[in-house]
């Protein structure tokens, strides 16, 4: 399995303050993803640090009932990557709903002791 990156996901409904909290930490916005299962919204955002480290986050706008924090982790194979966490013993979060856009496949995926993944491959050559 090939991750291409790994970096914390903020789920809340009120994606706005959490966006100018970063903003406030020095973060940038990046590129916002809409209409995602209908009624979601991606931010992700970048810092460039003074020695040259990136950090990334993403911040999703979800009529969800709190706030969750994941990881999220781009991958270059979703199904390889789904059956290796279904494997060790990993659930879909959806039930066995993945998530199509277009231009990614996603899931997420809670592991046995409850911390959650949220796995994404971009499919690079989409309508």
């Amino acid at each position: 399995m090939t991750i291409t990156s790994f970096n914390p996901l903020i789920v809340t409904k009120d994606a706005a303050s959490v966006i100018a909290l970063f903003e406030a930490l020095g973060f940038e916005r990046r590129h916002t993803k809409g209409g995602i299962n209908e009624d979601i919204t991606s931010v992700r955002m970048r810092y460039d640090g003074e020695d040259g480290k990136v950090f990334h986050v993403d911040i999703a706008e979800a009529p969800t009932p709190q706030d969750i924090t994941t990881i999220r982790m781009n991958v270059r194979d979703f199904d390889k990557a789904y059956k290796m966490l279904e494997e060790k013993g990993w659930k879909n979060a959806q039930g066995d709903k993945i998530t199509f856009t277009g231009s990614s496949k996603s899931t997420m995926m809670v592991s046995p002791s409850g911390f959650s993944i949220s796995i994404t491959e971009h499919i690079k050559n989409h309508e």
